[in-house]
């Protein structure tokens, strides 16, 4: 029989693969090697945890719906491999566009209109450009344009009606231009402690570098311990992704109670206080 010095190595991956994998769920994490989940709501719970209800219809019941992706490569706008790929669990299966627009704020406001354009709520499609002007979905349908004069942003009527798909992208597309995190942090409510977190909820932080994170799901043991999983878009563009937890056994899940006064993820730290909520 001939001897491939190859043969040895794969054996030796594997085993080695096979025993992280044991050892991660000997910390409490569910997990099996090289297993695809299909949407949020498909990513383990670390053991004796449950997904806490949430109403029908709601923001949060809607992100739990988002499918993953079966390539778990974050790639920019661009199409380029993005260069840290160390910081993300999964991969959620929506466009980031061609153009470097949909960044960290972008994300946020993107999974969030497009939960109220899926629930037909095209009235409460509305956000803040940076300089205060207000653009809103209704308005964009009805022919109305945000151009810039005179050093800020001005609404006129220069285009016919529409409306579908192409008209909500095109209106996202404007509203990534000229939102970010200082304008989407204004029109955010504070929440009063991360003990009471729920999903939907962003930890932000405005201004420039600023950055944003979405609470995706959360998690409660029979102890009342709560656990949490974020996502983030980045500079420059990228696919939006869930992010693991840094130094936690609870991977990819943060833990509620671990959470003094800093949150920190793969590649920013936020303060709790940073914590708010779409009103």
């Amino acid at each position: 029989m001939k001897y491939f010095p190859w043969a040895s190595m794969v054996m030796f991956v594997s085993g080695a693969s096979i025993l992280f994998w044991h050892y991660l769920e000997a910390r409490g994490l569910q997990l099996r090697p090289s297993v695809h989940y299909e949407t949020v709501a498909h990513i383990p719970l670390p053991a004796g945890y449950k997904r806490i209800s949430l109403e029908a219809g709601s923001f949060g019941a809607w992100l739990r719906k988002i499918p993953l992706k079966t390539d778990n490569t974050v790639y920019l706008y661009n199409g380029l491999v993005k260069p840290n790929q160390s910081a993300q669990f999964a991969v959620l299966d929506i466009s980031v566009g061609k153009k470097d627009l949909q960044q960290c704020a972008d994300a946020v406001i993107r999974l969030y209109a497009e939960y109220l354009y899926a629930s037909q709520q095209f009235g409460r499609i509305a956000f803040h450009a940076t300089d205060g002007t207000l653009m809103e979905y209704n308005s964009w349908m009805s022919g109305y344009r945000f151009l810039v004069k005179d050093g800020r942003l001005r609404k006129q009527r220069t285009a016919t009606v529409c409306q579908g798909r192409d008209c909500f992208n095109q209106f996202l597309q404007t509203v990534f231009s000229y939102a970010g995190t200082l304008s989407l942090s204004k029109e955010l409510s504070t929440v009063a402690s991360a003990g009471s977190i729920r999903v939907g909820d962003v930890f932000i932080r405005g201004g420039s570098p600023g950055h944003a994170v979405l609470v995706m799901d959360m998690a409660e043991n029979a102890a009342g311990q709560k656990v949490f999983l974020l996502a983030q878009s980045y500079m420059p563009a990228q696919d939006i992704h869930i992010l693991k937890s840094p130094g936690n056994s609870f991977f990819p899940w943060y833990h509620v109670a671990s959470i003094d006064k800093l949150v920190v993820t793969p590649e920013w730290v936020f303060k709790t206080e940073e914590l708010m909520r779409f009103r």
